[in-house]
């Protein structure tokens, strides 16, 4: 935690459940517990998961020209959000290169919430904002406390009076155990999920008594990095981690095009006027490379940054795998060429233990309808 400057109030919580609470955007974060990982794993995509993702950063924007603050920051056209909907966005350099991405909450008219990770949105938020009619506060007693699984909407029904009907990127001002809090139907399992926004100092009398009330059902602590087992199934990238800044090109500059990284679904049809927005669309059909799926035979899971080669030679990596007891495959999301992100060519994952034959995929691997996450009732 040496570089942490941002702290959860669950951190007593988490060290009792084994963890270190490494560092993550600045916060101390449950990457690991004591506990088997697999179970995590398999209360989310079968009963339900609670995990503290409180290190995602909070930015709140008020005022006549937030929409237009944002709209200059993001690659979706916020006029369309009314209050009570959200909307998952990207944020692209000058170069027209993705340097994070983002959901973006209507809390009102004038009154914004943009949720991020680990990049630079804060940085692109407060750039756009110079000279306008606009407040931007940065929020670290907000609190993200994220409740996964199939059985999450059937605990809060419970509590939640409405909970059922909200729909997904919906959200919802309201009373949790007497505790006020902002219910959003998101998360980053693919599964249908909830997280609850609460003041810091109501998070841990709000985790104790979802864990108590909900063993029952099987809920259980999980640990942050959980989220790359189902996020690997669910085609949900992590920044930096499946970025060029953690494979950076030779002899240019890290940033990934949203062309590149499938994300090009993010920019609101006809959209201009956003940063890099020119470029964005000059580079499309210039795409350097694919990120795109692989399944591997057998339960070896390849680490990360395993070379993946093609007749011998190297021409990609793997940025993250998975095997699935459950699901029974064993997969991976890798940057590949052009030419090889197509279904079923045969390639092959050089790592620590040996090699593994495998062939390109589309993702999501798993409910690639995305039937589950958006279910209704």
């Amino acid at each position: 935690m040496t570089a942490s400057w941002r702290f959860s109030t669950l951190g007593e919580r988490h060290r009792k459940l084994g963890s270190g609470l490494e560092d993550w955007s600045g916060m101390g974060t449950a990457w690991s517990y004591s506990g088997d990982p697999e179970q995590e794993y398999l209360a989310i995509r079968t009963k339900a998961g609670l995990m503290d993702v409180s290190g995602l950063k909070k930015v709140h924007l008020t005022g006549p020209a937030a929409s237009h603050v944002i709209d200059r920051a993001t690659t979706r056209n916020v006029e369309k959000i009314m209050p009570g909907r959200s909307a998952y966005a990207a944020m692209l350099n000058d170069a027209g290169k993705f340097v994070d991405d983002c959901v973006i909450y209507r809390m009102g008219p004038n009154s914004w919430m943009v949720v991020h990770g680990s990049g630079q949105a804060h940085e692109q938020l407060t750039m756009a904002a110079t000279g306008r009619d606009v407040s931007v506060r940065f929020d670290d007693n907000l609190h993200d406390l994220s409740l996964q699984g199939p059985l999450a909407v059937e605990y809060l029904q419970e509590h939640v009076p409405g909970i059922r009907q909200l729909n997904y990127f919906s959200h919802m001002h309201t009373s949790l155990f007497g505790l006020p809090v902002t219910i959003s139907r998101t998360g980053y399992t693919g599964e249908r999920g909830y997280e609850i926004f609460c003041r810091g100092q109501d998070a841990p009398a709000i985790w104790d008594r979802i864990l108590e009330e909900g063993a029952s059902m099987g809920i259980i602590p999980c640990r942050f990095t959980t989220l790359d087992l189902l996020r690997t199934e669910s085609y949900l990238l992590f920044f930096p981690y499946d970025n060029s800044e953690m494979y950076p090109f030779d002899n240019e500059g890290p940033g990934d095009t949203l062309w590149e990284l499938g994300l090009d679904f993010t920019v609101s049809p006809g959209k201009t006027g956003f940063r890099g927005a020119e470029e964005h669309y000059r580079l499309k059909g210039k795409e350097r490379f694919k990120i795109y799926g692989l399944k591997l035979e057998g339960t070896t899971v390849p680490e990360n940054g395993a070379a993946l080669t093609k007749d011998g030679k190297q021409v990609g990596v793997v940025t993250q795998g998975m095997y699935s007891s459950l699901n029974k495959h064993n997969i991976a999301i890798a940057r590949m060429p052009v030419e090889c992100a197509v279904d079923g060519v045969r390639m092959t994952v050089k790592c620590e233990a040996g090699e593994i034959p495998c062939v390109a995929h589309s993702m999501p691997f798993y409910d690639p309808e995305k039937k589950r996450r958006t279910a209704k009732g």
